[in-house]
């Protein structure tokens, strides 16, 4: 199974929504710039994303995005799954014919149930992970960063 850059910029930018959101809507260009991905592409993958109603945008001055159900309610599944992210390690995306020549004729592999149960697996795992729980983790890591913060007195800084 690989994660490519879509699944992994769309969950980033949704923990960045959830994380902000309490402020109102959040705007693309906003998370674009925070996170380091592309306008544009942020706007191909929040379509699907309101498409799958995980998003709601707000139009007018001030509009943006905020999450169309609660934190809670969302999970790391729901958002691959919206981004059309597959979730699948076999080699024959579980059409059992990964073996042989001919990809129409083959037939299923030795390490096929292998694979499967891989799969199953994972999204089990993704589907027990919400959003909130990645919003949590990151206000937990920002204020262990907050309190590790050294200051160092001007009189010593000058030095």
């Amino acid at each position: 199974m690989r994660l490519t850059t879509k699944g992994r910029f769309a969950v980033t930018a949704m923990i960045d929504l959830a994380l902000r959101q309490d402020r109102g809507p959040v705007t693309l260009a906003g998370i674009s710039q925070r996170q380091e991905i592309s306008l544009s592409y942020l706007e191909q993958l929040f379509g699907k994303l309101r498409r799958h109603e995980i998003v709601e945008s707000v139009r007018g001055p001030g509009g943006g995005y905020q999450l169309a159900r609660r934190a809670e309610e969302v999970t790391v599944a729901d958002i691959i799954i919206a981004v059309d992210e597959p979730l699948d390690a076999t080699q024959c995306g579980g059409k059992e014919n990964c073996h042989g020549a001919d990809k129409e004729k083959g037939t299923r592999c030795m390490t096929h149930d292998l694979w499967s149960t891989l799969n199953a697996k994972m999204v089990e795992y993704l589907d027990s992970v919400s959003l909130k729980d990645l919003v949590d983790q990151q206000k937990q890591k920002m204020t262990t960063d907050a309190q590790n913060v050294v200051v160092v007195p001007r009189s010593r800084a000058a030095a």
